[in-house]
């Protein structure tokens, strides 16, 4: 009887080998060389800036991932359910305005003071005032836009927007946060900038190669963009007029991109552009030690895809959001090491106030910009 039992437990574990060594998972994992994280310290040095945050009911919704002010005045906020909610800045008249049936990560305002979306289901949209939604482009020829993430409109009128990923779409792999995380595991770099042209309706891409494409800004003389590549921990400012660059040959060196921020202490997200030269970003988590230790090894990642989510090296809850100008400088740090405010996406500045943006809090979070130490608009 006991060497039956210390058999079935003896091929139990044989079992359960086999499945953490075997079993097949989505993702291929590419090896990289991450950076040592840096830490806290310099421009980063830990504060609580961030923590005690006031807070704006959104009803029952969740993760107001980005908040604009739109051209009524009214504040615009995406939120999870596929919805975009809008309310007076002070929280009141809340309402439901939109539901695109997708889930809306960013989203600007055109000349014609239509709300254009980077849907992450649906692909670049069009919201007219009176709520219709119309696609504007959900493919580059004959590629598919999976994964929609950040958009900004030029005074040009040309649109720029983030692929986030061209491996893992959230229609397909359980969501948004789920495709991040299969596609900033594997880090094959399939995300790209591109340009939508409304007079001719073709999209270009910008730049390629990048792992995992998010926030988008543009430089105040619109000649640039600032991008943040999520799975490599940095910001890009590259030249609007680049056609086809890859991330991979322009940290080598081009005049037409260039690493602005390099080796973060946390994944960059939402870029925002503020008053008086600033630039917002958030750091939706802070760097995990077990995930840097097995950039270079493929098969460790694969490995723990296996294990139950609970188990997974996710990092805790850490609140930072910080401003930095066009030449990288970082002008302001907002910190609650607490994390009592979960997954800062950024900031959306206004003269008197700082909303701060998240991917999975059940409101919106706000403080006074004296509170952060900064004055009034110039």
């Amino acid at each position: 009887m006991l060497r039956k039992s210390v058999r079935v437990v003896v091929l139990l574990l044989l079992a359960l080998i086999a499945y953490f060594v075997f079993a097949p998972v989505p993702v291929e994992p590419v090896a990289w060389l991450a950076p040592q994280a840096p830490g806290y310290v310099g421009p980063h040095a830990p504060n609580t800036k961030l923590a005690g945050l006031r807070r704006l009911p959104i009803g029952s919704e969740e993760g107001p991932e980005h908040v604009l002010i739109g051209p009524d005045g009214k504040l615009y906020a995406a939120v999870a359910s596929g919805a975009i909610v809008r309310m007076n800045p002070d929280g009141s008249g809340l309402e439901t305005w939109v539901n695109t049936g997708g889930r809306v990560l960013g989203f600007d305002f055109d000349a014609r003071g239509r709300l254009v979306a980077a849907d992450a289901m649906r692909g670049l949209l069009a919201i007219g005032p009176d709520g219709k939604v119309e696609v504007l482009a959900d493919r580059v020829g004959d590629d598919p836009i999976r994964y929609a993430d950040a958009v900004v409109v030029a005074k040009s009128g040309k649109i720029y927007f983030t692929d986030a990923s061209r491996r893992f779409g959230p229609k397909d792999w359980g969501g948004t946060f789920n495709a991040s995380v299969l596609d900033i595991l594997e880090h094959s770099a399939t995300g790209r900038v591109l340009e939508f042209d409304p007079a001719t309706g073709a999209t270009r891409t910008v730049m390629r190669d990048l792992a995992f494409a998010n926030g988008l800004a543009l430089s105040a003389d619109e000649t640039s963009l600032f991008v943040a590549e999520t799975g490599e921990y940095r910001v890009w400012k590259i030249d609007l007029a680049a056609a086809d660059l890859s991330a991979k040959a322009a940290v080598a060196g081009t005049p037409q991109a260039r690493v602005l921020l390099a080796n973060l202490p946390g994944y960059p997200d939402n870029l925002m552009r503020g008053m008086d030269g600033r630039i917002w970003l958030g750091l939706t988590k802070p760097r995990g030690a077990a995930v840097d230790r097995m950039a270079g090894t493929p098969f460790l990642r694969k490995v723990t895809y296996r294990l139950p989510k609970s188990l997974w090296p996710v990092p805790p809850a850490y609140g930072h959001v910080f401003a930095f100008d066009e030449d990288g400088r970082v002008v302001a740090d907002l910190q609650d090491p607490a994390g009592a405010y979960p997954e800062t996406t950024g900031v959306t500045e206004t003269a008197d106030r700082l909303y701060i943006q998240s991917l999975h809090a059940p409101s919106l979070g706000w403080m006074a910009k004296s509170g952060a130490g900064l004055g009034a608009a110039k």
